[in-house]
């Protein structure tokens, strides 16, 4: 079999270079076409926006589907309280609500340790709000939730078996600690034996959750009835 001489090396040599040329541009245009897309789209959804803007203040499950709608394409209208996005005033709204959850996480936190039912914070807050306002939400209250993130790691939301809670003490709540509470959510107690029968777990690591849900108050020790 004859090798390939100079001139059909750098044939070869050149053919890759022009292909590889030929899929460069082939992605930039892409990208180009693409950017033309989400540019549009951007320029509708704000279009929708200031059409809609009484649905979208007033509405709670509209709201909803309005924020997924600019999920899809990365805008956020909570970013900036500059430009369009200022003549809806969800930028107001959710800091507004932002202290509200602060100030009824904290009122409660003695009674719960710092962890309150998703729906319970719902209904706390829209008491506090009054019905001359409209009505909040849950996905409402998380996306405040997610603007107070910006203060610290105190607030977040915490699933338990079925149960959204909200956190607001620094920790967040592991896996093991997770699987306690869990274990506790039917009675709403239990105790050492109970643990080691149901997890297989030994007095180390037992004591190691307990002794951290007990320091970040997500757990307390029954003493039992005074003799």
């Amino acid at each position: 079999r004859r090798r390939p001489g100079i001139q059909g090396l750098q044939h070869r040599a050149a053919e890759k270079v022009h292909k590889e040329a030929l899929g460069r541009e082939a992605e930039q245009n892409h990208l180009q076409h693409l950017k033309e897309q989400l540019t549009t789209f951007k320029n509708s959804l704000e279009h929708f926006a200031t059409k809609h803007r009484d649905a979208i203040r007033q509405d709670p499950d509209f709201r909803s589907k309005f924020h997924k709608m600019c999920a899809h394409v990365g805008v956020d209208p909570l970013a900036s309280n500059k430009g369009l996005w200022s003549v809806l005033g969800l930028g107001d709204f959710y800091y507004e609500l932002g202290v509200q959850v602060v100030e009824i996480c904290m009122a409660t936190r003695e009674m719960n340790g710092g962890l309150i039912e998703l729906k319970e914070l719902v209904s706390r807050v829209q008491r506090r709000r009054g019905s001359a306002v409209s009505a909040v939400s849950e996905d409402d209250i998380l996306c405040a939730i997610e603007k107070l993130k910006a203060l610290g790691p105190d607030y977040g939301l915490e699933k338990i078996g079925r149960r959204k809670l909200v956190r607001s003490v620094p920790q967040e709540v592991n896996r093991d600690q997770n699987t306690l509470l869990e274990l506790a959510e039917g009675a709403g107690w239990v105790t050492i034996p109970q643990i080691e029968k149901a997890l297989a777990w030994h007095g180390d690591r037992i004591s190691a959750v307990l002794t951290e849900l007990l320091k970040s108050q997500l757990a307390m020790v029954d003493e039992g009835a005074a003799d």
